[in-house]
């Protein structure tokens, strides 16, 4: 078919209100191609296969496949999957993907509208901006969420190990919500753009007031995101059960506590707010009076943390595994397979760098608290080779506790 007659056949399929599916349809038997059109965030739309094999090679860019990006304006809106036998012209993928496009933003624009007021809905419990009960209750109302049996916050993220391509946030929305969805199908989620905010970061409400159905959610967000999103590390968050909605933005809180502590687990397992322990104590000052909380992470921490990334050493993590083996050197050189000596010169330069020596209670104490100050505020240390000057005694390779290098 000439590329004039396909558009006639696309145009046609447009002006009729068919609606996307059809329009692809159109579109692949004009062209004599398989065709599959994805939103922007990888969510399918409308697929014209010629089998089910041809369908999953299109959806997984097999050989033969090329992606086109539909957008509208300055805005990508999705993706347009072909495998053709004859390359159409130019000017013939320009018209088909403007046309696609613009039906694929007809098709999501009421559901953007609804993402857009869950959006701001859930921003506004982070950021405290809505608090009384009857607003609460009235701006879940629109959204049809009913708040009367209570619910519970997650806070997810998620970091790229390598590069990411456009629109990778919105994935890592769409693939959060999906999963607590499957435990709680009228989960909402959106993006925090939370200013100063790692990564990508998902804040979701599950509605209901079972903790182990919240839990559940937890994990099955963790299994979608891991399952969904190779080459990223994850940090997941969950909050107590806020049985009165005015109780929601501190939930809100919770969850994004639970989150910061996450980020500095060796496992990156999901946390709830009950088990981040005496981090807990730091929650009203994380929420009320950050300044002063980061003032004291400053005071303490904050120069061993620029040192470590600035000579690719471990003074964060040693001082961590000397708090935990309770002020041992013994002991901290066995957890961090390493010698004494490296022990001692390392605890040397924390007392210089950071002025509290860790052989006092008073100095211990508050590095101890600085630490936690650096977790709650969700500062990720770097961690790197023990390669410091005065070091090398006895010191045999080992395996950072946050992911980084050995």
């Amino acid at each position: 078919m000439s590329d004039l007659a396909a558009l006639d056949a696309i145009t046609e399929a447009v002006e009729s209100g068919a609606g996307l599916p059809e329009v692809v349809r159109a579109a692949a038997r004009a062209l004599d191609a398989s065709l599959a059109v994805t939103d922007a965030w990888g969510s399918t739309l409308a697929v014209a296969a010629r089998s089910p094999a041809e369908e999953r090679a299109l959806l997984s860019q097999g050989r033969g496949v090329s992606s086109l990006p539909l957008r509208v304006a300055d805005t990508v809106v999705g993706a347009l999957y072909m495998r053709t036998k004859a390359q159409p012209s130019p000017s013939m993928r320009r018209l088909l993907t403007t046309m696609i496009a613009s039906e694929v933003e007809r098709v999501r624009a009421p559901a953007r509208a609804s993402e857009s007021a869950a959006a701001d809905f859930l921003r506004a419990l982070l950021a405290r901006e809505a608090s009384g009960r009857e607003e609460l209750e009235a701006r879940a109302r629109e959204l049809s969420l009913d708040l009367a049996e209570g619910a519970s916050m997650i806070v997810a993220r998620a970091h790229p190990l390598l590069p990411a391509d456009e629109g990778w946030r919105g994935r890592v929305r769409a693939i959060a919500e999906r999963g607590a969805r499957a435990v709680v199908s009228r989960s909402i989620a959106a993006l925090a753009e939370r200013e100063g905010a790692p990564s990508a970061e998902v804040l979701l409400l599950v509605p209901g007031d079972e903790d182990a159905i919240a839990a559940r959610a937890a994990a099955a967000v963790q299994r979608e995101l891991e399952a969904g999103l190779a080459g990223c590390t994850f940090a997941i968050g969950r909050s107590r059960i806020a049985e009165d909605p005015a109780h929601l933005p501190r939930a809100a809180s919770e969850a994004l506590l639970a989150a910061n502590v996450a980020q500095g687990a060796d496992d990156g397992a999901v946390l709830a707010f009950e088990q981040t322990g005496a981090y807990r104590l730091l929650l009203s000052a994380m929420s009320e009076n950050p300044q002063e909380l980061q003032r004291f992470y400053s005071e303490t921490v904050e120069p061993l943390v620029a040192y470590d990334e600035q000579y690719e050493t471990d003074l964060v993590g040693t001082l961590e595994a000397f708090l935990e083996a309770d002020g041992n050197v013994a002991g901290t050189a066995q957890r961090m397979f390493t010698h004494r000596h490296t022990i001692y010169y390392r605890l040397e330069r924390v007392r210089e760098l950071s002025g509290h020596d860790v052989s006092s209670s008073d100095g211990r104490e508050k590095l101890s608290l600085g630490l936690k100050a650096m977790r709650v505020l969700g500062i990720a240390s770097a961690a790197g080779p023990a390669s410091e000057a005065g070091a090398g005694g006895g010191r045999v390779p080992r395996r950072s506790s946050r992911g980084g290098k050995p």
